[in-house]
């Protein structure tokens, strides 16, 4: 029996049947976000994806932070016990697809370990596994009741098409008006595409009459690359942009390659039909549950307003009536009506919510009040449907880009105490769990890790690390370093976690219920907000403090509320009079109180 069967069969042997995970609402969720290079190396054969030479040839080199480090599917398998305690219900990880495995210009290569440089859309990296793991991986985790989230991209493939032009410019954005799609080369140019009418830009028409990739700079595809994409059709410049490095700004922003990756030209319907077959079929062959979809915000909003209602027919017709779609509208701020945009013009259903990060790193690191959470629940009604669809946005509170909460908290108290850190990430986590949305928990932020900076700097091992900018960070809550692995369930963040987790599957009020605030500050301090049971009407109150001192404060209840339970905390049993009551709270401390039914 191989190494991967094994541990499959271990797993699947204490697995109890759950066939009722599919009528969860995406509401009902508990997310927790994995890099499966970083989580644990399940099985060291395919740490170099069965490529050979060095870290150029195979991306395989673990003691170098931008390098494949070996985690696999066969340790993503053999973790779901651990993941499972902490309570999560869904598993979301980064894309999983076939990539380049190094790129970057001589001196500055890195490996494409975070699964953004796709080449074949439709097998599973070597470096992770097979397509057959990938289906015992989904398999094991339905069995348990687990939902798995794909990391999913359109926007772009890995960086293979090159620029015949001279790159001394870095390749600069090349625009709409000084380079229409109608002339070779720029407005002076030749003309290529004579039979072009109306707005070429968005209409489907005209892209399938464009005949010459040569607009703006000319594509050239390096020798042995010509076939290395998969599907076969995206091997042809014709299906691209090809307008050179987006600046981020304006129009670039969706035509632009993403700092070198190939950008697709997703108007067109060659383009739009290719990723419906593509992303439909990991529905139908493998039963997933969702879809993160990665630099949502640079894809044409036409595209998914095709694809995202193909996906929804593609899950219900495979027996699955609430997958969950979110999309990746990168805003850091707390600016509901930008990322809301993206439900109306777009179509999205979802988007991740970083207006909930940025109100709850201020908050908790003590930088700005708690109104920020006020002004983010009043903009919920932008979302369309309204405040019940915002209940559908996964929350979070860092990434794998922007780096780790943490590391927030602790550079905007940089003489804290280990003792007032972890208490502060633990109150963040305590909002996380408890407010509207789907909480979306960041692989090692339950075991304190902390991150030197955003990006590559936040991709820290669970499994015993070589890397030197990891092994020295001192994580929170703990003595230990990343250079041993880091699967602790008695870690005082883990034990948190997995508590408040209990308190939200078992209170329908903390996952579905509609909030109303009930008192905030413009300084750390006081954030009281009332949720209600979706059925029966209950109120669970939930009250944090963000300063470092205690606090008291009468607090606004339902005048139906008679009597209250604590299920966090010290919460009165009754009222101080109808319609208030009388909180007092530690410093950094949380209280959730449950009406008396």
């Amino acid at each position: 029996m191989s190494l991967f069967a094994s541990i499959l069969a271990l797993t699947l042997s204490g697995a109890a049947p759950a066939a009722d995970y599919r009528e969860r609402r995406p509401e009902d969720e508990i997310i927790y976000f994995v890099l499966p290079d970083r989580f644990e190396n399940g099985d060291p054969k395919n740490d170099r994806g069965g490529l050979k030479g060095d870290r150029l040839a195979t991306g395989y080199d673990p003691t170098a932070k931008g390098f494949f480090h070996g985690g696999d599917l066969a340790g993503l398998i053999k973790r779901l016990d651990y993941i499972e305690g902490l309570g999560a219900t869904a598993i979301w990880f980064a894309p999983i697809f076939k990539n380049k495995p190094v790129q970057g210009s001589k001196g500055d290569e890195s490996a494409g370990y975070h699964g953004y440089w796709v080449t074949d859309f439709t097998q599973v990296d070597p470096h992770f596994g097979t397509n057959a793991e990938f289906k015992a991986f989904v398999d094991a985790a339905h069995a348990r009741g687990m939902k798995v989230y794909m990391d999913i991209i359109a926007n772009h493939t890995a960086d293979v098409i090159a620029y015949k032009e001279d790159a001394a410019g870095g390749f600069r954005y090349r625009s709409l008006a000084d380079y229409p799609y109608s002339r070779r080369g720029g407005v002076k140019g030749a003309p290529i595409n004579p039979d072009f009418a109306g707005d070429h830009v968005a209409d489907a028409g005209n892209w399938q009459k464009l005949t010459d990739p040569g607009f703006a700079y000319t594509p050239v595809v390096p020798k042995g690359e010509e076939r290395v994409k998969v599907p076969a059709w995206l091997n042809d410049p014709i299906y691209y942009h090809n307008r050179g490095n987006s600046d981020w700004v304006g129009e670039s922003a969706l035509y632009g390659d993403f700092a070198g990756l190939d950008d697709l030209a997703t108007e067109h319907p060659r383009v739009v039909q290719g990723f419906i077959d593509i992303y439909g079929r990991w529905i139908d062959e493998f039963g997933i549950d969702g879809f993160r979809i990665d630099t949502a915000k640079h894809v044409n909003p036409e595209f998914w307003q095709a694809f995202v209602p193909a996906m929804q027919v593609r899950a219900k017709a495979r027996g699955i009536p609430n997958f969950h779609i979110f999309g990746e509208v990168y805003v850091d701020a707390v600016d509901p009506g930008a990322l809301a945009w993206y439900t109306h013009a777009a179509g999205l259903p979802a988007v991740l919510d970083f207006g909930f990060a940025r109100a709850a790193i201020d908050a908790v690191s003590g930088t700005k009040g708690t109104g920020e959470f006020a002004r983010l629940f009043d903009g919920d009604a932008l979302y369309k449907g309204g405040a019940g669809a915002a209940q559908e946005l996964p929350t979070f509170l860092g990434n794998h880009d922007m780096g780790r909460f943490a590391m927030f908290v602790k550079a905007a108290n940089p003489n804290a105490s280990e003792a007032e850190l972890l208490q502060r990430v633990m109150l963040g986590h305590a909002m996380l769990l408890t407010l509207r949305g789907v909480p979306t928990i960041y692989y090692g932020d339950e075991q304190g890790f902390v991150s030197d900076d955003k990006d590559q700097l936040a991709r820290e091992d669970m499994f015993a690390s070589k890397v030197a900018t990891y092994n020295d960070n001192d994580l929170i809550g703990s003595d230990a370093t990343t250079a041993t692995a880091n699967f602790d369930p008695a870690h005082p963040l883990y034990r948190h976690i997995a508590a408040l987790a209990e308190i939200r599957r078992k209170t329908p009020a903390l996952m579905r219920g509609a909030t109303k605030v009930r008192a905030f500050s413009e300084k750390p301090g006081l954030l009281a907000v009332s949720r209600f049971d979706p059925d029966t009407g209950r109120e669970v109150l939930l009250a944090f403090n963000t300063s470092a001192a205690p606090l008291s404060a009468n607090i606004a209840i339902d005048m139906k509320s008679a009597g209250f339970t604590a299920l966090h905390g010290d919460c009165p049993a009754a009222p101080t009079a109808p319609g208030s009551l009388h909180l007092s709270l530690p410093a950094f401390g949380t209280i959730i109180c449950q009406a008396s039914e």
